[in-house]
């Protein structure tokens, strides 16, 4: 009954629908490893957000670690990180070297500027750090990926990610691995808040992808038994009868 499966045009048939479903279930597993990755990050975020802040160590801890660093700021290499948007509101992040005497310099991003009255082209106002010694306590944030090339604006570095490897190229000491996002930023700025990131996107993803390999597989075993189980034609019994 089920001799068809074997002819060339069943079996390049299973071929495509065994791919397709194969693809699908793989594209399903990614998605459930990037709701992992996604969930694990909102999880060390609220974790780091009941803790102490310990003081920045040596080597870079995880995303989201709650530090202190202490060191003074260097406002002549301050860096304007524009294309930033904090509720809903593009402007600029202003990150300015934090130099200590125990260790590299800490990149210190000290919150969100809107743009100037008179545009995205003119310089924002941007309000001077602290002076002297200071005590900053935040958030360790990994190195953006994908940095850009860097310019120069009225003596300011600008960039439009905050990339450490590519920013020490240009500053005059060396960098620590990662920045830290400021926890309470000076008058003038906007904080800048830590997103959770959307696992349940990626959840939903996975499910999509997996019911979409089991309709595959099941659209193919129905055509299979519809071919072994053909439908009788309807008899004429007017035709029987005239017969």
């Amino acid at each position: 009954m089920y001799r068809f499966l074997l002819t060339p045009r069943w079996l390049g048939f299973a071929a495509l629908i065994g791919v397709a479903a194969a693809v699908m279930v793989m594209l399903g597993n990614w998605q459930l490893h990037r709701y992992q990755e996604r969930s694990a990050t909102n999880e060390r975020i609220d974790e780091s957000s009941r803790g102490e802040p310990v003081p920045l160590p040596e080597e870079v801890p995880a995303a989201w670690t709650r530090v202190t660093v202490t060191g003074q700021y260097d406002p002549t290499n301050e860096i304007l990180v524009r294309g930033r948007t904090v509720d809903g509101a593009v402007g600029y992040e202003i990150v300015t070297p934090l130099v200590r005497t125990d260790g590299p310099t800490v990149l210190v991003d000290r919150g969100w500027v809107p743009p100037a009255p008179a545009g995205a082209v003119a310089m924002p106002k941007v309000p001077a750090p602290p002076t002297g010694e200071v005590t900053v306590v935040g958030r360790v944030h990994k190195s953006e990926s994908r940095p850009e090339s860097v310019s120069r604006r009225e003596g300011r570095i600008e960039v439009r990610r905050i990339g450490v490897e590519r920013l020490a190229e240009e500053l005059p000491y060396p960098l620590y691995g990662a920045y830290v996002l400021a926890e309470e930023p000076t008058e003038g700025f906007t904080a800048v808040t830590i997103q959770h990131e959307n696992s349940w996107q990626n959840a939903g993803y996975v499910l999509q992808w997996w019911l979409f390999a089991a309709l595959a597989v099941a659209g193919f075993g129905w055509m299979v038994y519809r071919e072994a189980h053909p439908r009788e034609e309807p008899v004429d019994r007017a035709e029987m009868a005239a017969a």
